[in-house]
């Protein structure tokens, strides 16, 4: 669609607007808002030697950002610069598709203070959700057909986006399949084929990154083995923990030591470590010759019922479903202490930035189960839409991620469900721009899609009233 004066002058109120919040959040948050987890991984990216607890690939790629400059700071422009230059295609995107209305909520979405302020945050799940967003804006605004340099460096995107969390394939998937020419998935045979070889190199780019820069293994997957164990004991009243002559009482100890929201009372970095702890269990399941995932997966069939109560109870947590207070901040409000003296400095952005960003998590756009209901809704109605090669992929690959929390997550942090929140979120647009347009589907297709997004609604506020 030829693009007129007055498009242009859209574009550049709107972009200049964009900038103008990024220029505020860098300037709020500069050089970066580092977590206990990035000061751990400039650590190795000063040492170059990497483990993998967290994602060594992040850790390489700080590493060769350190010529340039020492400190988050060039972190945050990676992260910043992918956030706002995938806003600002879409942005762009909408314009010359005539689609003015979309172009301004894709503006304002860009804008909201959740997304800002975790976009500040120097951690894994901030840097992944800029790498899919940016291979998102690509998927939006390639035409069905052509341009296969495009899908290559999208698809990259989603690769490198892989490499950062070990349950990214959910998240990557769906986005990964749109990306790929039609006649690639053409038949049933065809989109299996898709489906497996797709599966098999996002599974595979997390260890094969983790050998390629040299990443030791840390055990890392025995925190969720022990926070497990604990939920199992917990619910079960049975002890599941491998037998230690050095507790007495397994299930009275975990009692004090089980919390449902994080794993963090069992690690060695709390002021009281348990003593069902890592380190003790580390060294049990070494002395034994026993594989941890073993005695798991044992534990876990001989007591299925605890073990759905602690994941269920977790999870409830963690997508902020039915809970009453403030389970954890959206981000850090400052820099711990680190060795190299990073901190915030106090100024008023960075303050009505955090207070915009909490307030956000007391409403809908701060429950990652709002967002999951919503993203039903779309699949729901998806469809009849004509721009369903697009609202499908984004609505499933929010959800799965969301969802793949339930049986795999250790504490429940909102950034977590950045990703989500955002992938629903310019899905959701793109749905209700088509609506607008005319594409409504029947009544009976609209109430089936409105249902989970009201109910939860309903259950959520009630809950947070009683």
């Amino acid at each position: 669609m030829p693009i007129r004066w007055t498009d242009y002058r859209l574009i550049a109120a709107l972009l200049l607007a964009m900038a103008l919040v990024c220029a505020a959040q860098a300037y709020a948050y500069a050089p970066g808002l580092m977590t206990w987890d990035s000061i751990r991984q400039y650590g190795q990216a000063l040492s170059g030697d990497f483990d993998d607890w967290h994602p060594p690939a992040m850790e390489w790629l700080w590493r060769r950002l350190l010529p340039i400059a020492h400190g988050p700071a060039p972190m945050l422009a990676i992260q910043l610069g992918l956030y706002w230059a995938a806003f600002a295609g879409l942005v762009v995107w909408a314009v010359r598709a005539g689609r003015r209305r979309l172009a301004i909520a894709f503006a304002i979405a860009s804008v909201l203070p959740l997304s800002v302020v975790l976009m500040a945050e120097i951690i894994k799940d901030s840097l992944m959700a800029g790498l899919l967003l940016a291979a998102s804006a690509i998927l939006v605004a390639i035409p069905t057909r052509g341009r296969p340099v495009a899908r290559v460096i999208a698809l990259i995107l989603i690769v490198c986006a892989a490499t950062l969390r070990f349950n990214a394939l959910p998240a990557c998937l769906p986005l990964a399949i749109a990306l790929l020419p039609a006649s690639w998935r053409a038949t049933r045979v065809r989109f299996g084929a898709a489906l497996l070889i797709g599966a098999a190199v996002i599974a595979a780019a997390l260890p094969l990154a983790n050998r390629a820069v040299g990443a030791k293994p840390s055990g890392v997957g025995l925190s969720l083995v022990i926070f497990d164990l604990g939920g199992i004991t917990r619910f079960s009243g049975v002890d599941a923990f491998p037998a230690d002559d050095d507790v007495d009482d397994p299930v009275a100890v975990n009692r004090h030591c089980y919390k449902p929201e994080r794993w963090d009372s069992y690690s060695w970095w709390v002021a009281d470590p348990c003593p069902l702890g890592f380190d003790a269990m580390d060294d049990l399941f070494k002395q034994n010759g026993e594989s941890p995932y073993r005695h798991w997966l044992g534990a876990v069939l001989a007591h299925p019922v605890a073990y759905a109560e602690h994941r269920l109870t977790h999870f409830n947590i963690n997508i902020r479903f039915l809970v009453h207070d403030e389970v954890e901040r959206p981000a850090m409000g400052q820099i711990p202490p680190n060795d190299w003296g990073f901190r915030l400095t106090p100024n008023p952005l960075l303050t009505w930035l955090d207070r915009g960003a909490r307030w956000s998590a007391h409403t809908p756009l701060g429950w990652p189960v709002w967002w999951m209901a919503l993203a039903i809704g779309l699949l729901a109605v998806a469809p009849g839409l004509p721009s369903r090669r697009l609202v499908v992929p984004l609505a499933l690959s929010g959800l799965l991620y969301g969802l793949g929390y339930l049986p795999a997550s250790v504490a429940c942090e909102l950034r977590y469900h950045l990703w989500t929140m955002l992938a629903v979120l310019i899905a959701a647009l793109i749905a209700g721009s088509d609506m607008a347009g005319g594409a409504m589907p029947d009544r009976r297709r609209l109430l089936i899609a409105v249902a989970p997004v009201v109910l939860v609604t309903i259950l959520c506020l009630v809950w947070r009233l009683t």
